[in-house]
């Protein structure tokens, strides 16, 4: 199987996006999900199906915890260049200005049954599917720069959004005619376990935490001191990067392996393999310069750089320079560069070995029974990212797994 950091990357770009992107109101949050836009597209001439694709989506309430009266489910997206809702019974309605209530806030839940498992009709669609336990979750339809309708997304890492204090997550998923593309996702922040199961050419499971391990990531980060204020109370663990934005998280918490790093490759060859080839980089001036197919260098990234995946270390899908950029991100993100002078590293037990590492992506790997997770927007370097595809899918389950 080819390695995911050799593909295409808008995926990983996108996912950064959906947690970093602003309409313009009071609230922080993305604009629309364009989480996996366009993934195994771009070579598709397939004709759309008929109701555009109508795909059994399961939601599967295992929690234990809540009954399924208390677990509300919204899918919400992007179709043919419009953000657009599901509702209840597999219909696709474009977002309006008209749909906030007299609170100022849509209302987009979807009910689950009143017992067992319940199944919707999906569409191709590219978007999230969020849940949210004990109560609804706010979106605000507002007006985009261009004056069309676009959602408000929660943005449970931000204390001033309205749901900040409600229990919820989401997984992501591109459905079209070449497919079905998903991924659970802990890139902003990690909540409510959630697991795929994706049949069709194959039956695949990812995203399902092992028992306890939800109380396990939450008593991790608390016992690393610069990533306890995090974990928000038992509703989520927040991302260290979205941390740092809060003030929550030191800002130069990784410079000194930076610095390691850029002290090293000063009179070391760094060698990063992709599909175009092998790279060979050293530092020159205050630039890792890398030769090969291509010259491509970077600048040292700074600790959010690194945890974003982004700035100094941006990912063009140029087929070059966004490779490497992914494969440098991972091997930061995962305290390999130092140790390793080839990369990517793909033995699990060499990832996060060092006092300053991403704790946060560490203890939501080891959380998990296959060992992948999204725990940084580069974590399918090598293939260690909770995310799954089918070119002839049958149906996807997402279930919410015990607390």
């Amino acid at each position: 199987m080819t390695s995911r950091h050799q593909r295409p990357l808008g995926r990983r770009k996108l996912l950064v996006a959906l947690g970093g992107a602003v309409v313009a109101a009071p609230v922080a949050a993305a604009v629309a999900p364009h989480a996996l836009a366009g993934v195994g597209s771009e070579d598709s001439e397939a004709p759309r199906a008929e109701a555009a694709g109508a795909l059994p989506l399961t939601i599967v309430n295992s929690t234990g915890s809540f009954g399924n009266a208390d677990v509300h489910v919204y899918v919400v997206g992007n179709q043919d260049g419009r953000q657009v809702r599901l509702t209840a019974d597999g219909t696709v309605v474009p977002v309006a200005l008209s749909d906030n209530g007299a609170d100022g806030f849509t209302d987009y839940a979807i009910s689950l049954s009143g017992s067992g498992a319940t199944t919707l009709s999906l569409p191709y669609l590219s978007g999230r599917i969020y849940v949210s336990l004990g109560a609804k979750l706010k979106f605000k339809v507002v007006a985009d720069g261009a004056g069309n309708p676009a959602l408000q997304y929660p943005a449970g890492w931000v204390k001033s959004d309205p749901n900040y204090g409600v229990l919820h997550d989401c997984a992501e998923f591109t459905h079209n005619s070449a497919g079905m593309f998903c991924n659970t996702t802990m890139v902003d922040m990690f909540s409510v376990p959630l697991a795929i199961r994706l049949t069709g050419a194959k039956d695949q499971t990812t995203g399902t935490v092992r028992p306890g391990g939800r109380a396990a990531v939450f008593e991790a980060v608390r016992r690393v001191e610069e990533f306890a204020p995090l974990a928000v109370d038992d509703l989520r663990v927040i991302a260290p990067g979205h941390g740092l934005d809060a003030g929550l998280f030191p800002g130069n918490y990784l410079a000194p392996y930076i610095d390691e790093v850029w002290s090293t490759y000063t009179g070391r060859d760094l060698r990063i393999t992709t599909n175009a080839g092998v790279f060979t980089g050293r530092v020159r001036g205050d630039r890792l310069t890398f030769d090969g197919p291509a010259q491509v260098s970077f600048a040292k990234p700074s600790t959010r750089d690194v945890l974003f995946c982004d700035g100094a270390l941006a990912a063009p899908n140029d087929g070059t320079t966004g490779p490497v950029a992914a494969v440098l991100g991972a091997g930061f993100n995962r305290s390999t560069l130092i140790s390793s002078p080839d990369q990517p590293t793909t033995d699990p037990a060499t990832f996060y070995g060092t006092v300053l590492t991403n704790h946060y992506a560490k203890a939501v790997h080891a959380a998990t029974e296959d060992g992948r997770a999204y725990g940084f927007a580069f974590d399918d370097v090598a293939d260690f990212a909770s995310y799954i595809q089918d070119t002839a899918p049958t149906g996807i389950r997402l279930t919410l797994t015990a607390f």
